[in-house]
């Protein structure tokens, strides 16, 4: 809603005296009217418009010649703000490399104190200054960088979990009577896998967000992993897995967890806030569970799992369908070409109106001069299938 006041505002600014809106242009020369436009609120000492208009042209024009100058003027001009995913990015890159200060030594076996002292000296400010680097150069949303740090911080946890389930590092020596068994210093395999993962799940999540990964897709992934995770960890419980074993089926279950529900959030339609609603109601289904362990003291230990499992798992559920959404289907997202009522095959539906930078020819006593309009797109109708 924000962006499309801003757009009105840029619209009353420059839109001529002019009537005919047939004149159609290329994506650059849309791009181009914006950037005019958020030129035309930085004079008027309006920075924070301007930088809302500077974003629409990375998100629609990310081609155009016009976007560099918008970048940069997100980056290091009056109009910067930290209202997407800069803040977030550069607060856990710095926090990561304070942990990264401490795992570099910890994965070489550095014993003395000196050691960590300085990685933990250097380690802040190069993640501070590294995190910078990547604000700077992609200004990432919201979703992009929580497809980052989450990806950061779900590999680390799998690299240390997979290394206790496949006991990388342990030797194995005879316990006597002909026993064989496992054991021995692990901190240095222990670190390392944490690392290799912890690089691992960076790379994957700035590879997909490349893809422009929403706020809503970042939420529905951390959200199913954390809960995949919880049950996975009770199914094995229920199923007498133990030690290893359990590990592993909260591992797997934490991936499948993740890549459901990311998966599954376009299908769904469901925001940020819905998915906060459905792990809400997962929540309160499992202290439920909780307090009926306390009220019944069920004798049997699988008991006790089951019931905030399926308490949880019902909270999930109604959860997640209470928070679908009412119907109303998400306004075009097809390169602006989305109306206020959109017909198509699936009915008609309200959406939200899209608009269209144009230069106009006006004629004047001097000849044809062209003046920048904003064109409004009221009604789309499609008899294609429809996503």
């Amino acid at each position: 809603m924000r962006v499309i006041f801003v757009v009105l505002l840029a619209a009353a600014v420059l839109l001529p005296s002019a009537h005919d809106l047939s004149a159609q242009v290329t994506p650059a020369d849309s791009a181009a009217v914006l950037l005019g436009a958020a030129n035309t609120f930085l004079a008027r000492d309006q920075p924070d418009l301007a930088a809302a208009l500077h974003r629409l042209i990375l998100e629609r024009f990310p081609d155009s010649p016009a976007a560099a100058a918008a970048r940069l003027a997100l980056n290091d001009g009056p109009s910067a703000v930290a209202s997407n995913g800069a803040t977030e990015l550069q607060v856990w890159s710095t926090t990561y490399g304070a942990w990264l200060g401490v795992a570099v030594p910890g994965a070489f076996g550095v014993d003395d104190t000196q050691g960590y002292g300085v990685g933990l000296l250097a380690g802040a400010p190069l993640g501070f200054l590294t995190g910078r680097a990547v604000v700077r150069s992609m200004n990432p949303t919201i979703g992009q960088a929580r497809a980052i740090t989450f990806g950061g911080t779900w590999g680390t946890w799998q690299g240390f979990g997979w290394r206790e389930v496949l006991d990388l590092g342990e030797e194995e020596f005879d316990c006597g009577g002909g026993v064989v068994c496992t054991g021995g210093d692990t901190t240095e395999e222990t670190f390392a896998a944490m690392l290799v993962g912890g690089a691992a799940g960076i790379t994957v999540g700035a590879l997909l967000g490349r893809a422009s990964v929403s706020d809503a897709v970042a939420t529905g992934a951390n959200t199913g992993a954390l809960w995949g995770s919880g049950i996975g960890g009770a199914v094995g419980g229920l199923l007498d897995l133990e030690d290893d074993d359990l590990l592993a089926a909260a591992l797997v279950g934490g991936n499948v967890g993740l890549a459901a529900a990311a998966l599954a959030t376009p299908a769904l339609g469901f925001s940020r806030n819905q998915w906060r609603m459905v792990s809400l109601g997962g929540v309160i289904g499992g202290l439920a569970g909780l307090g009926l362990d306390l009220l019944i003291e069920p004798d049997d230990d699988k008991v006790a799992i089951a019931i905030p499992l399926a308490t949880g798992v019902a909270g999930l559920a109604i959860g997640g369908a209470t928070s679908r959404p009412s119907g109303a289907r998400e306004p075009s997202r097809n390169g602006g070409t989305g109306g206020l009522l959109e017909i198509d095959r699936d009915g008609i539906a309200l959406g939200m109106p899209s608009f269209t930078p144009r230069r106009l020819p006006v004629q004047t006593v001097d000849g044809t001069r062209w003046r920048t309009a904003m064109g409004i797109h009221w009604l789309r109708v499609s008899t294609g299938p429809t996503r």
